[in-house]
């Protein structure tokens, strides 16, 4: 009885042991989706301290999810990290938007949810500065 154990715990290590193998041996990109047209956009509050603005422009950010041609939407707010001149922490919100191809960005650039987000939620913002970038 031991001996059959400890032939099944062998075998069923090495199989393991090989997938693991297998996994490490595979490039990272065919494991992640990749989407090539990136769309950054930092937000400035008018009233900085009040959490109840910050906290409706996250909502509405996020909403823009919604849009088909948006594959991945990060939302961020400052990070507490070291102080150093090259980091910019004047800003109190982002949105981080993933597409396919500039067509893509084009389409949620006026689509109705885009433009409902604006109109509901440029009263929030005293700033904003976009950088669009295409992977190389």
């Amino acid at each position: 009885m031991k001996n059959t154990n400890r032939r099944k715990f062998l075998r069923t290590a090495a199989a393991l042991t090989g997938a693991g193998t297998l996994a490490s041996a595979m490039p990272l990109s065919a494991a992640q989706k990749k989407y090539p047209v990136a769309h950054h956009v930092f937000f400035w509050l008018k009233n900085p301290d009040s959490k109840e603005d910050r906290n409706k422009l996250i909502a509405g950010v996020k909403s823009l999810a919604k849009i088909e041609t948006v594959k991945d939407l990060r939302v961020g707010i400052v990070a507490r990290t070291e102080q150093r001149d090259v980091v910019d922490n004047s800003w109190a919100v982002s949105e981080l938007i993933f597409f396919n191809d500039l067509a893509g960005e084009e389409t949620y650039q006026s689509h109705p949810i885009h433009q409902e987000f604006i109109k509901n939620c440029s009263h929030l913002w005293s700033k904003v500065i976009v950088y669009d970038a295409v992977e190389v």
